[in-house]
């Protein structure tokens, strides 16, 4: 009987042996299979949407530049300023997103800020794409408003053929700040290194000029309903910011009165060398955020981290920025 059951745990064994090496051969990786797939090495494409109220916002993703903010922001010492920027994982050198907000009403839609265009190379000019890849075309747009005349604002008005890229919108921007970028006498009295910024500012809005489509304002205004003009100075002489408002829920179109949201938050003193007025701008900056954190209202920026929308809250002296989560539009398809 045990020689009998030897001899089977003999033959048993032998043939798990052979089955075990058998699944090693089989589950044994292949050059074939080895390799993954290439990697694709492209974003998302760049648009994020929220309600507000019945409001529909989009954020457009215009592209980026390469920002050295260790050298441009100012009244910060080098080392608070690398801590700072250490805070948030981030280098003397920031890539800085350039973003513009689409915002259907119902009854308008209106596009603040158009990006750049092709005014500064390869890493920009992506807003048309945007607005296409959300699902509108740059034709629906009825209303353009731009923050400033900046070329990374107000260059995208005109497409790559050099023909309006939004053909059926009305033009809306501070008379102040058209009245500075447009005016040949200013240009011809501001430094050299200037002069290239009136050259885009004239290029992009004259062909709206010539269209009829240009309609400057003044102050604090309604432009549409739900809708209203906010001068937020300093940046440029009639920097101005965007206030939607539906249903109680209110969203600020802030444009360039922030740079850096890893030092101009918590310290809303730091200016930027591209500031005309940087006294203003800091004084601008200061009540807008203590307005904005006592009423929790909806913050977007063109140059914070994409989508660029959040809330702020104070935290020691200054204030820290919570950017929004994404989700579904409630209710939404």
């Amino acid at each position: 009987m045990t020689r009998e059951f030897l001899k089977a745990s003999r033959h048993a064994l032998s043939a798990l042996a052979i089955a075990a090496a058998a699944a090693s051969t089989l589950l044994a990786p292949t050059a074939a299979i080895a390799a993954a797939p290439a990697q694709q090495k492209t974003q998302a494409p760049g648009y994020y949407r929220m309600a507000l109220g019945d409001f529909e916002v989009t954020a457009l993703y215009d592209g980026y530049i390469d920002l050295n903010q260790g050298e441009l922001l100012k009244n910060v010492s080098a080392p608070d300023l690398k801590k700072l920027l250490a805070r948030m994982f981030l280098g003397p050198t920031v890539q800085t997103s350039v973003n513009g907000y689409l915002v259907n009403t119902g009854t308008n839609l209106v596009l603040v800020d158009v990006g750049a265009g092709k005014c500064f190379g390869p890493t920009l000019g992506t807003i048309q794409d945007s607005i296409r890849a959300a699902g509108y075309q740059p034709e629906q747009v009825d209303t353009v408003v731009i923050t400033h005349l900046h070329g990374d604002h107000s260059c995208g008005l005109i497409g790559a053929d050099g023909q309006l890229a939004f053909p059926n919108a009305e033009l809306r921007t501070a008379k102040s700040e058209s009245d500075f970028w447009l005016s040949e006498e200013v240009a011809s009295k501001a430094p050299k290194q200037m002069q290239q910024f009136f050259k885009m500012a004239r290029d992009s809005v004259q062909p709206y000029i010539a269209a009829g489509k240009f309609h400057p304002f003044q102050g604090r205004t309604e432009l549409a309903p739900g809708l209203i003009a906010v001068p937020t100075p300093g940046h440029t002489p009639g920097h101005t910011s965007y206030q939607f408002s539906s249903k109680g829920e209110t969203l600020l179109v802030l444009g360039d009165l922030i740079h850096s949201h890893a030092a101009q938050f918590p310290r809303p003193k730091i200016a930027i060398q591209f500031d005309i007025d940087s006294p203003k701008a800091v004084k601008t900056r200061e009540a807008i955020f203590a307005q904005a954190a006592k009423n929790k209202t909806w913050l977007a920026g063109a140059h914070l981290p994409f989508p660029g929308i959040g809330r702020i809250r104070t935290e020691g002296s200054g204030y820290a920025w919570v950017p929004v989560e994404y989700a579904p539009i409630v209710g939404g398809k």
